[in-house]
């Protein structure tokens, strides 16, 4: 399919032939090889009109904090008011084999039966942050299908689990309710960067879930003292940090946590703090998009292909500093 073909079948396509054409947009838009990325950029282009409307939801947490059951139960209720929903789910690849389970959609059973719904995993690759490298251009693609609500859920596998923050208008953070103290919940980089804290499995103990939503509660008003201004918890302007309770197997809690969303959203839209946030997302992809380019451009340079490989074995033998190698292919490309 030809990238106008995929635009007009992606945003006014029936709803079988809109999923096809999301699918077949997305490994498009994954792929490596050059005339796929000519026509990926064609297509991206052609997208951007028909993008931006949508509220775009970040979800991180450790592996067994219940990720995929939450975003299960908040689609199924999202879509019970009214609304569309996509899912973009990153998991993690082997460095062995270079694949992935890709298990989400496998655990998301029920909203992946809604029609609605759009879910779609895809492997991290290896990329740091806990996303995949084409989640940007993913998002927009559901956008311009129609979605009101793109959640990405990340690989959640540790504190690099930040760069979900920098291409979404909310980021949240799930906790299980013996996590550890409030000194555990300052050390995580994580944190730091929560608009939105939820513990989830709060019915298995809930004396332990309010003992963590206290001392998390804490941890934040502590954090935002210190030299953020956008999180100062005395000016009703900007959005404090909120910590929830919620049941994501039993449905407890997650009309509450769409009312907070709907609370953040609507403050961050009128102080145009949202607005700023995105506009920085865009400048930092453009940026993250010319590292990568600078970097394959590179590796494919003529003089640098001829010196890499003995490069390579002098490092690997101890023959050679790897900083003094760098600086020799650095040359050799600038030559």
């Amino acid at each position: 399919m030809t990238p106008q073909t995929l635009l007009d079948a992606i945003t006014a396509g029936a709803p079988l032939v809109r999923r096809r054409a999301m699918a077949k947009a997305i490994t498009l838009l994954e792929s490596t090889r050059a005339d796929h990325r000519a026509q990926a950029d064609e297509l991206l282009t052609a997208l951007l009109p028909h993008t931006g409307r949508a509220l775009r939801l970040g979800i991180s947490g450790v592996p067994g904090v219940g990720k995929s059951t939450f975003i299960e139960a908040l689609g199924l209720y999202l879509i019970g008011q009214g609304l569309k929903v996509a899912v973009l789910a990153i998991d993690p690849s082997s460095s062995v084999t270079g694949g992935s389970i890709l298990g989400d959609k496998t655990r998301m059973e029920q909203l992946s039966a809604q029609e609605a719904a759009y879910i779609r995993p895809s492997p991290s690759g290896g990329t740091l942050g806990g996303v995949a490298e084409k989640t940007r251009e993913a998002m927009l693609v559901c956008e311009a299908a129609g979605y009101d609500v793109v959640i990405v859920e990340t690989v959640g596998v540790g504190q690099s689990e930040t760069a979900v923050h920098g291409m979404t208008d909310m980021f949240c953070v799930l906790q299980l309710p013996n996590a550890g103290d409030d000194l555990q919940a300052i050390k995580k980089g994580v944190m730091e960067l929560a608009d939105l804290v939820v513990i989830n499995k709060a019915d298995i103990d809930p004396a332990a879930a309010t003992r963590a939503q206290a001392q998390i509660t804490s941890s934040l008003r502590l954090l935002g003292f210190h030299g953020n201004p956008e999180r100062d918890p005395h000016d009703h302007s900007h959005w404090a940090p909120k910590v929830l309770q919620i049941s994501a197997l039993q449905h407890q809690g997650v009309d509450g946590f769409w009312a907070a969303v709907q609370d953040y959203r609507q403050m961050q839209t009128a102080n145009g703090r949202l607005a700023a946030r995105r506009e920085r997302q865009a400048l930092t992809w453009m940026w993250e998009r010319i590292d990568a380019g600078l970097k394959q451009a590179f590796r494919q340079h003529p003089q640098v292909q001829v010196l890499l490989p003995q490069m390579l074995q002098d490092v690997a033998a101890g023959r050679i500093a790897a900083s003094t190698a760098a600086r020799n292919l650095l040359a050799a490309h600038a030559s």
